[in-house]
This record gives structure tokens, sequence and C-alpha cells, in this order.
């Protein structure tokens, strides 16, 4: 999806899983349980799944791409035994105040996130925000060598899918901070969403807060 008409407007990219709702939720251990069974059905070792799948997180940015790469996992498969069967609409409830957050920063709204396209809808659908954005740049895991977070390459994806051209009107908020990193190095004004005990990365994050509400306090520039 793209949006000529917003190219010179200010635009604030969100991460969704563990930032637009708690990580507390446990959403990120029922994934990963799911992701490591899913590397004990396709044959690898019961006593070493947990850090070849963590060991392709951190080589790839996303266990999945290190699934497909090197043992055939099919995204479709993927998908159904990981993403798909995590009971998002049980786990995550309307979040009203969300809601109003993003009602009323004035930029344009758009999601960007590691996910496939249906998980990030039924998170979206389930926080009832998903009508608050423009459109989402995500991952499509059928895609050989797809491109995601902290890859330069995806920043330069969302841009181009949410039609905009300038660095400097690029706003975004994510719960890992190599993310922030890479969006800090791509020109973007970023915001970290994670709990101060947390690894927070280099000196170089500019604005950090614990939940995603907390927004308006590091930019209240951007808010009506």
């Amino acid at each position: 999806m793209t949006n000529d008409s917003g190219c010179h407007e200010r635009i604030f990219f969100f991460d969704i899983d563990n930032c637009l709702y708690s990580p507390e939720l446990g959403i990120d251990r029922l994934m990963k349980e799911r992701i490591f069974a899913l590397g004990r059905d396709i044959g690898l070792d019961s006593h070493s799944v947990e850090d070849t799948c963590n060991n392709y997180y951190k080589d790839y940015g996303l266990t999945v791409r290190g699934l497909v790469k090197h043992h055939g996992v099919d995204a479709a498969a993927f998908n159904g035994q990981v993403n798909g069967s995590l009971p998002i609409e049980s786990l995550i409830s309307p979040d009203p105040a969300l809601r109003q957050m993003l009602l009323s920063i004035k930029t344009r709204r758009w999601a960007f996130t590691n996910a496939d396209i249906d998980h990030a809808r039924r998170v979206l659908k389930s926080l009832e925000v998903d009508d608050l954005f423009e459109g989402i740049t995500f991952c499509d895991y059928s895609e050989p060598d797809f491109a995601c977070k902290p890859e330069r390459i995806a920043y330069e994806k969302a841009m181009r899918e949410a039609g905009v051209v300038d660095a400097r009107l690029c706003y975004f908020a994510d719960d890992n901070a190599q993310n922030i990193e890479a969006a800090i190095k791509t020109g973007w004004t970023s915001v970290l969403v994670a709990k101060k005990s947390d690894k927070l990365g280099s000196a170089t994050i500019e604005h950090h807060i614990e939940a995603i509400h907390e927004l308006p306090l590091v930019l209240p520039h951007l808010f009506a």
C-alpha cells in the first residue's frame, strides 16, 4: 500500500508485538515454545533446539529465516504451527487508552512488524485499533531472504510502502533496542518501549518509555 499524497507529511511507524501490548501477556513466551516445538518436529536435536533457534534469531533477525534457509521449513507450515496457533483473541483485550493516544497523534500512522500479515491483523483487531493504521509493512515468510528489522532494507521498504521519501519525517516506536538503533541510523526519530530493567542497547537511543501509552511524554509536539 502506498500513499503518495502523504509523502511530505510526518508519519509514525509502530511496531506491534510487545510494543502496542504489554510483554507481560506472555505471547512472546508462547511463540518461542511453538518455535522450539517446530524445530524438534523437523529434526533439530532436542537438547540444542533452543540454542539453534536463538542463534538464528541473532543471525537473521527472525528465527523463521534460519529455519527456512537451513531446514527448508515451509512458510505456511510455520505460520500455521506458530503464529496461527497463538490464542491472540483470548490474550489481548481492547485498549481504549491506546486507541485514544493513537487518535490524538498529529501524524500519519503505519504499522511496521516482523510478523506475517495475518498475525499483525489479528493483534490490531484484538486491540481494536486496526482501523487507525493506513497500512502494515510486514514480513512475507514465503519470500526468499525476505527483509526484516533491523536490516536497513526493511526500513527503506516501510518508507516506500508508506509513500514517504524523507527519513526526517519518520518516527518509530519498537521494543527492540537493535531495531531502534537501526532506525536512528536510517534517520528516523525513534522511541524504545521497554522496562528500565531490560537491556537498553547503546547510548545512541534517543527516547525511552516503559509503555506505549507514555509516548506523549517524550514527543509532546506530536500530540493535540
